[in-house]
């Protein structure tokens, strides 16, 4: 319920940022007349850029914005319903950077609904269980967030944890070089090492009260001298 009142409202946060754009004609794509093409691949990859790559690079960084994350990460069995694994405070920030990417970009209201669209594909698509052939997959990774590429991110264990953060387009990891890769899933763990026993990642009520708990400190000393 506080999930769904926090999507609702950022939602309405979106729709009048669209409103704004509408009315003021503000926003990168607004600054040129650009060709549809141009106009909708710029857009997604801009969207893409400041409400997905950027706010989850972030969580990563801060400490208690990796809190409210690492709820996400606590999953042991990755699955296509991994992507509905959010803490609602999570959905927060991340709608609030969404909201800022509209504004930025001035997209219209129905490129905002392909963005979301697209992205909602991508979170259940880059954590389901689909092994595509290892070629094939690191071909697509070049560009786009798949299976393996985004699994290795939830590894149980830094480095992995702290990389590919991409949503749709993997192109951003590349750009600002936030890459790992391993050649088989098979040697991934996933879940996060902090947080191992069946209580503390199964619990509804510990997942949701973990943002307000001590902080603990992974292997590879994450935000240890804070």
């Amino acid at each position: 319920i506080i999930t769904l009142i926090v999507n609702l409202i950022g939602a309405m946060g979106i729709l009048a940022a669209v409103k704004y754009n509408e009315t003021h004609s503000t926003g990168l794509l607004n600054l040129a007349q650009l060709p549809l093409w141009l106009y909708v691949l710029g857009g997604l990859a801009l969207m893409d850029l400041i409400g997905a790559w950027l706010i989850h690079w972030i969580e990563h960084k801060i400490k208690w914005l990796w809190k409210f994350h690492l709820i996400h990460h606590t999953d042991p069995n990755v699955d296509a319903t991994s992507g509905l694994r959010h803490h609602p405070g999570e959905n927060i920030f991340r709608l609030l950077f969404t909201t800022l990417a509209v504004f930025i970009t001035g997209a219209s209201f129905g490129l905002v609904m392909m963005y979301q669209t697209i992205s909602a594909f991508f979170a259940h698509f880059s954590h389901a269980n689909i092994k595509m052939p290892l070629a094939v997959d690191k071909l697509f990774s070049y560009f786009f967030v798949t299976p393996h590429f985004h699994k290795v991110h939830h590894h149980y264990v830094q480095p992995h944890t702290d990389s590919n953060y991409g949503n749709i387009f993997s192109v951003w990891d590349h750009v600002f070089r936030t890459v790992t890769h391993v050649e088989t899933m098979n040697d991934l763990v996933y879940g996060i090492d902090t947080h191992l026993k069946p209580k503390e990642h199964s619990s509804i009520k510990n997942l949701l009260m973990i943002p307000f708990q001590s902080y603990r400190p992974p292997v590879g000393s994450k935000f240890s001298d804070q």
